[in-house]
């Protein structure tokens, strides 16, 4: 499905060609709004999704070795996780770590980009005989209810590899935003409510005309279901979790004036609204050259943002019912090449996790930085699938559940096994 933000208005024509041929993530049912405003442990659970695009290094995040012979000039800090050194980029993360795990010990088959994002959005290997939903699309299929207006399923920031619907239906893609915090294009009439009345009972006609002997076809299309939850977005007051001018002045500067800072910012606002799942997307860690200065320049995003964003939901009692996963596909390699750079690393990478009533301060293993033997496995190696049991079981989905495919052929949500020390 391609972005909805920034277009110009839609024709008749348009709008006719979109809704028989796109994905619509707001399709979906929503939540029970009496559910959603409850806090705490007894509201219904989210995910939200940092996602660190291009393979963040665990030496420049969260696992740092200064002074090692592939340490690189990053210097650790402390946190407030006893005996937990982060990179010295992360100050304010450090004062707010403690509300998560860390893994330091992850390894994954999968040292291609796009092969990695799949490999860790879904927990599964890519497949040539399907395409497995995402870990939010399958919270947004198994957790429904009827009244979030608006989509349960978000992406903001872009990427090349959206969390999909996968075997699930393209109606659980993602709803895919660029531009955090601008006004979501072609959500707001051009015309007057009379004449947009007109040109809807037009294309009421065009469909009852279309439907005439292809019920089914037309049924496949969804058009008419699309078209009806469409309209009812328009009108929804739920479509002010997008903005922020609601929020003050200071909140706004404490996430940062960055797409990727008010992608969270507006992923709390969402998850307040009673949203599923959302990923925030912070490219630019694809650091062939130059890592250290790619780090330390996405960190002046990151830092405040993921910091503010622990900060509002432990404030606003959420963090028990909003699991926090901060990944990206890989890490980089020990090595520092010649380009002052690293390379693509499955074989020991880091990530953060936490919240949805999963344990705070526990630290699981780390890395070597002078093993450069991708067959010697870092200490107490984490499997990708594990993980992925883990935050499904968290957010309420059984992650052992069998789903059966269009074509009848049973699928496990996950082949790992959840980690018993998060639990």
């Amino acid at each position: 499905m391609e972005p909805l933000m920034n277009q110009p208005p839609l024709t008749r024509r348009d709008m006719l060609a979109l809704t028989v041929g796109s994905g619509v993530s707001f399709l979906l049912p929503g939540l029970d709004l009496h559910a959603v405003g409850k806090r705490g442990k007894e509201r219904p659970k989210s995910l939200i999704t940092v996602w660190l695009a291009g393979g963040p290094s665990q030496l420049e995040t969260w696992d740092p070795h200064p002074g090692t012979k592939n340490g690189g000039p990053t210097k650790a800090i402390d946190t407030r996780i006893p005996g937990l050194k982060i990179a010295e980029f992360y100050p304010q993360v450090a004062d707010e770590i403690d509300s998560l795990s860390v893994i330091r010990s992850l390894v994954s088959q999968e040292g291609d980009h796009e092969r990695g994002t799949y490999h860790v959005k879904t927990g599964h290997r890519p497949n040539p005989a399907l395409v497995h939903p995402s870990l939010g699309a399958i919270a947004a299929y198994e957790l429904p209810d009827k009244t979030v207006e608006i989509p349960l399923h978000v992406s903001f920031g872009g990427g090349q590899w959206p969390a999909r619907g996968g075997f699930l239906g393209a109606r659980f893609d993602a709803f895919r935003i660029f531009e955090p915090g601008r006004n979501i294009g072609n959500m707001q009439r051009p015309v007057a409510k009379d004449r947009q009345k007109r040109r809807l009972d037009g294309l009421d006609i065009l469909s009852r005309e279309f439907r005439r002997g292809r019920r089914v076809v037309a049924e496949r299309t969804l058009h008419k279901k699309t078209i009806d939850r469409a309209l009812v977005m328009m009108n929804s007051d739920q479509l002010k979790a997008f903005r922020l001018d609601e929020e003050t002045k200071t909140v706004r500067e404490s996430y940062g004036d960055s797409r990727f800072g008010r992608g969270c910012l507006i992923a709390r606002r969402l998850v307040e609204q009673g949203v599923r799942a959302v990923e925030v997307t912070l490219p630019g860690f694809d650091s062939h050259t130059g890592n250290y200065e790619a780090h330390r320049e996405n960190a002046a995003m990151l830092d405040p943002a993921l910091a503010s964003l622990l900060r509002d939901l432990k404030q606003r009692d959420l963090l028990d019912s909003t699991v926090v996963l901060c990944i990206g596909e890989f890490g980089r390699t020990p090595i520092i090449n010649p380009l002052e750079g690293r390379d693509h690393w499955p074989n020991g990478f880091s990530c953060l996790v936490g919240g949805g009533g999963l344990k705070s301060g526990v630290v699981i293993g780390e890395t070597d930085p002078n093993n450069t033997d991708k067959k010697v496995p870092p200490q107490d190696p984490i499997e990708i699938a594990d993980l992925s049991a883990t935050v499904l079981q968290a957010v309420g989905v059984d992650p052992a559940k069998t789903f059966a495919t269009k074509i009848n052929r049973p699928i496990d949500y996950s082949d790992g096994t959840p980690i018993a020390r998060l639990l």
